[in-house]
């Protein structure tokens, strides 16, 4: 009888995500960020995939334009695996907040005449907390702005803007 029980929830539990999945759709992005931290801009790519009313997983990776300071280089990436959940869904604009988890790897390398060329890498783990909102102005694309803040060390504050395209 349990089985049947634990089955049956199973396949209402998967009813319930796919009849969300069905009202919500699938978007693909590109965007411009800015990190406080390494000061300097970046361009984009995420996702978002709906797993619930209100509710989706959005993966996102942003590469920093690398960045050179006297002899120093600096090149920096991010990648993030976030959950947005929309309290706010009006006809021309949703309200998210988001949580996720933060990856950030670094590389500084050195080149001079004297002592040669040195390089040093590092990755690191953070979570992030932050909110953006969608602007509905056409059935395909969707333009967006988020602001989060990385919680790691030193932590990262980083403002993204770009647009969506709803598959």
């Amino acid at each position: 009888m349990n089985l049947k029980l634990t089955f049956c929830g199973v396949l209402l539990s998967l009813g319930v995500a796919f009849s969300a999945q069905a009202q919500e759709k699938t978007r693909i992005g590109a965007f411009f960020a800015y990190g406080t931290e390494i000061e300097n801009i970046g361009i984009g790519a995420n996702a978002e995939f709906p797993i619930m009313e209100n509710l989706t997983i959005s993966p996102s990776l942003i590469y920093y334009f690398p960045k050179e300071e006297y002899s120093v280089k600096v090149n920096w990436f991010e990648v993030n695996a976030n959950a947005n959940y929309y309290f706010v869904n009006q006809n021309n604009m949703s309200v998210y907040a988001l949580g996720g988890l933060n990856y950030n790897s670094v590389k500084v390398s050195f080149d001079d005449a004297w002592l040669g060329d040195h390089s040093a890498s590092d990755g690191r783990f953070g979570l992030n907390l932050g909110g953006g909102v969608n602007f509905k102005i056409d059935g395909k694309i969707t333009p967006f702005a988020e602001l989060k803040y990385v919680i790691i060390d030193g932590g990262q504050l980083v403002a993204g803007a770009g647009v969506k395209f709803n598959l």
